[in-house]
């Protein structure tokens, strides 16, 4: 365990790249083979503006990537955080920190992006994608990603996350969330058996159904205790999924890039139709 944290402390860039990279390159060729809906589109045509909003968070990431550093370096040389007042083997600080920062970067960022409307403008573009598959992961509106940004920094200064943590956390965090994206098709029991643990690509696909109130459950990313813990966990069958947002019904896959961008500064629409009788807690 000491290896891989001392590998992440100084991850080349490349390296990091390549995990992106290779990530949506993997799970793309699983959808080929064994997909969960085959879609009738263009897949590079649908994966464009999906790219587009990775590059952007890639550049504000790469841009911003001195704060979280800096705010490591003072949690660990103050002795300030959860990991620096625990005296722990190190497998269990990579475990907790890994958790931690999953439950306050991923988990409380997601979940309040749903509740506070400002906020939900700007995931909204990330729930416009009719068409969810594994380049949907990073389809995040730039003031988005700045918004992920700053709770991953509040999770580092909650935590007291050495930066090898911090990375192999981001790592993670990139290759589930292409994962549970994934338009793939698992045999049913493998994917509860993982969902116990992890985020499942059928427990995630909930999160993108049309209609509340499934639009507001599943939040996780990386391990699906936190939906189960909050009460936010819920199931529906992969029949009767049907992507996008009711109330944003000529939003989709192919609208125009500059259209998503300014989709945030529009004026917010509730739900025209909401079905709470069908859910499955």
């Amino acid at each position: 365990m000491q290896a891989i944290l001392d590998y992440f402390e100084t991850i080349p860039s490349s390296h990091r790249s390549f995990i992106l990279v290779g990530g949506i390159a993997f799970f793309w060729l699983i959808e080929y083979n064994a997909p969960l809906f085959r879609f009738r589109y263009k897949k590079f045509k649908h994966a464009w503006p999906n790219l587009f909003f990775t590059l952007t968070t890639i550049i504000i990431n790469f841009l911003l990537a001195f704060i979280l550093l800096k705010t490591s370096d003072w949690t660990v040389s103050h002795k300030f955080g959860v990991l620096q007042w625990l005296v722990l083997p190190t497998w269990a600080t990579v475990l907790l920190g890994v958790a931690l920062l999953d439950l306050v970067g991923a988990w409380v960022a997601h979940y309040i992006q749903h509740m506070i409307k400002p906020l939900w403008m700007f995931h909204l573009v990330h729930h416009t994608d009719n068409q969810v598959d594994t380049t949907t992961a990073n389809r995040h509106h730039p003031g988005e990603s700045i918004v992920r940004f700053l709770f991953t920094t509040l999770a580092i200064f909650i935590t007291g996350a050495p930066i090898g943590v911090i990375m192999l956390y981001q790592s993670l965090s990139v290759l589930l969330s292409q994962f549970n994206h994934a338009n793939i098709s698992l045999p049913k029991k493998v994917d509860t058996a993982l969902s116990w643990v992890i985020v499942s690509p059928n427990m995630h696909k909930v999160h993108h159904h049309y209609k509340l109130p499934y639009t507001d459950t599943n939040y996780g990313n990386i391990f699906s205790i936190w939906d189960r813990i909050f009460k936010t966990y819920s199931k529906i069958s992969s029949n009767n999924l049907v992507y996008g947002v009711d109330s944003y019904p000529n939003i989709n896959s192919t609208t125009d890039i500059k259209k998503l961008l300014k989709l945030p500064f529009s004026k917010y629409r509730s739900p025209t139709e909401i079905d709470f009788e069908s859910k499955e807690f």
